[in-house]
């Protein structure tokens, strides 16, 4: 299912509307917005409405160049990046601000969610308010519940991203009056009072929502997908943080329930290659996609992740050695304990025949200095884009012209949701253990996928099945973390590279330790030759540009700067350049804090906002 763009500049005019209305002295109509008393007519009504919810919560790629929610060049704040010199600091001071009240999706990088803004809430419970007293009685009763289920969704869509930001937020069941300031200026909500609300709204959205709207419109397998996203999140995050083992134990029980839904209908498989997920032109025949974005050049929405995917743009946060390590080799072991041959070697060529088929098509084969740490992704666009290397792209690879469609949710993802939900619920609230027939159903299903030609022409294999009886013996492995957990998380690792899981996956853990690069292989890149890797000189020699810069960690654990006269002594992996840790860091920065103008504007009217602890 697609979305494309939806009419948002007349339905931004329409939120405008609905969220105030003035009259001039003459009191006629404003021509310019739609009248809401004249508004609502009709479930058709409803819908060109609710168009607006669209890019807001499935941006896909976004558009043009913006970089909000877009994968890797949104979401590039994690352990599995490293940038040349000091690395990016997690804020260490209240904001002068943290408000917006803005219709433009944006995304607070460190958080990987939005900014205090209730924008959008508004939006969803006025979208309830006039179904429940202006549109339902020219509905029917099953148009009704769908779009009463729509407005749900978006509500708890939404609450459920304030709360992974902020935690406590307010609560708001309707629309404010503006002059309601005790409503307006209320005190934040319990985080769990919250999101039993939205546990609520979306118990009634798997129950009420149409199974088919149409194609390129939300459903209610659209949404389970969603909901099996946000209770993972919101269940983990109460039971590794602690705060309530009955809601922990309700969300996650919820999120197994929607991806099981999802699953059991046997709509969706794994009868894609990865690569093809990510840079083909039309994903409407892809059958593990469930819903994506389409980009169309005529109508002009188009997007750059293709082209910072296309081995010339730069990308100064690359993937790191800790990142590739945790790669599974094709016997299905970690590289420690793999039989496969030169499973140690972590050379490019060497990682695309020995490690899981997802890395030959994430990375590139060879090294490329426009990546940070030497390894380029190239995820996100096709494989002819590389071919234009050095020469003049076309539109679809270059600039913020590209046209490659974006999924927004598929099955993988549900798949993963779902077994990682069982196996907490499994391991810590008494439920039945996770089976063979669960990893079956899931990981399996994932490694199982078919491989492109070009993959298995550079000798690409499938990896071998999880078993319960083969669980890899993963020597960095956190002790608190159970091998077969590990194993759950490592496939997350492999599967959502510069997409939206990471960080929220490390803050969701409890992990968030994750992100001081303490360890060496933080700082390191691929295993390289560096006379045959990096660019020469006409005398064939290193090119001088590199001298004093260019440094390699060799097989004796030493330490070698390039001096313009030891180029051969320089095999080994490649060092980051400038690498420093970030500075330090605590808990506080697992929630954002609220802005200095936020808390003041409260005060400003007799009330009070509270600041997120550690941060006043």
């Amino acid at each position: 299912m697609k979305i494309i763009n939806k009419s948002i500049y007349i339905l931004f005019a329409l939120s405008v509307l609905v969220s105030s209305c003035s009259k001039d002295f003459l009191e006629r109509p404003d021509e310019t917005k739609i009248n809401d008393d004249a508004y609502w007519r009709n479930a058709a009504d409803v819908r060109l409405y609710a168009n607006d919810f669209y890019t807001n919560y499935f941006p896909g790629y976004n558009s043009g160049f913006g970089v909000d929610y877009a994968p890797l060049t949104g979401y590039y704040l994690a352990d599995d990046f490293t940038v040349e010199g000091n690395q990016t600091a997690f804020e260490a001071t209240v904001p002068i601000t943290r408000g917006s009240s803005t219709a433009t999706p944006t995304m607070l990088t460190q958080y990987s969610g939005p900014s205090w803004n209730f924008y959008w809430l508004r939006k969803s419970n006025i979208m309830i308010d006039r179904i429940d007293n202006k549109a339902k009685p020219n509905m029917t009763q099953a148009e009704y519940d769908h779009w009463s289920a729509v407005a749900r969704f978006f509500r708890g869509f939404e609450y459920s991203r304030l709360v992974s930001v902020f935690g406590d937020v307010p609560y708001f069941e309707a629309s404010v009056d503006p002059l309601d300031k005790a409503n307006m200026y209320k005190e934040r909500t319990p985080r769990g009072e919250v999101m039993d609300k939205v546990y609520e709204d979306f118990t009634y959205v798997l129950a009420n929502m149409s199974l088919d709207d149409g194609r390129g419109y939300v459903n209610r397998y659209v949404a389970a997908s969603f909901i099996s996203r946000l209770m993972l999140f919101e269940g983990s995050w109460q039971h590794y943080h602690g705060l309530d083992a009955a809601r922990a134990k309700k969300y996650l029980e919820l999120a197994v329930e929607a991806s099981k839904y999802v699953m059991d209908s046997g709509k969706w498989n794994f009868n894609s290659d990865f690569k093809s997920l990510f840079a083909s032109d039309d994903l409407a025949s892809n059958a593990e996609v469930i819903f994506y974005r389409s980009y169309i050049d005529a109508l002009k929405i188009t997007h750059a992740v293709g082209s910072y995917s296309n081995g010339t743009e730069l990308q100064s946060r690359g993937s790191n050695l800790n990142l590739i390590k945790s790669f599974i080799c094709t016997d299905g072991q970690a590289y420690q304990n793999s039989t496969v041959v030169n499973a140690n070697n972590f050379s490019l060529k060497s990682l695309v025949k020995t490690r899981d088929p997802r890395f030959e098509a994430t990375y590139m084969d060879t090294v490329n200095t426009p990546s940070s740490t030497l390894f380029y992704a190239h995820k996100f666009a096709a494989r002819e884009a590389l071919t234009y290397i050095g020469k003049t792209y076309p539109a679809k690879w270059g600039s913020n012209t590209n046209t490659n469609d974006a999924p927004v949710i598929r099955l993988a993802e549900v798949v993963l949701n779902w077994i990682e939900a069982k196996q907490i619920l499994a391991e810590n609230f008494g439920d039945a253990a996770v089976s063979q027939t669960d990893l079956d159903a899931s990981i399996n299903k994932i490694r199982n996928r078919p491989l492109d030609a070009d993959a298995v022409a550079k000798g690409v294999t499938k990896t071998a099945s999880l078993t319960l009886t083969s669980i890899p013996n993963d020597p960095s492995r956190d002790t608190d973390v159970s091998a077969l957990m590990w194993e759950i998380r490592r496939e997350r690792r492999m599967e959502f590279v510069y997409e939206h899981t990471r960080l929220s996956d490390i803050r969701r853990w409890k992990k968030l330790n994750y992100m001081n690069f303490q360890h060496v292989d933080y700082s390191l890149g691929p295993w390289i030759n560096a006379v045959t890797a990096l660019p020469k000189d006409a005398a064939g020699k290193i090119a001088a540009t590199y001298i004093g810069r260019l440094k390699i960690l060799n097989a004796a654990g030493e330490v070698i700067t390039y001096d313009g006269n030891n180029q051969a002594q320089l095999i080994g992996y490649y060092v980051v350049r400038n690498f420093g840790n970030r500075a330090a860091f605590t808990d506080k920065n697992y929630l954002s804090p609220l802005g200095q103008n936020e808390i003041q504007q409260y005060q400003n009217s007799g009330y009070t906002l509270s600041q997120n602890p550690g941060w006043q």
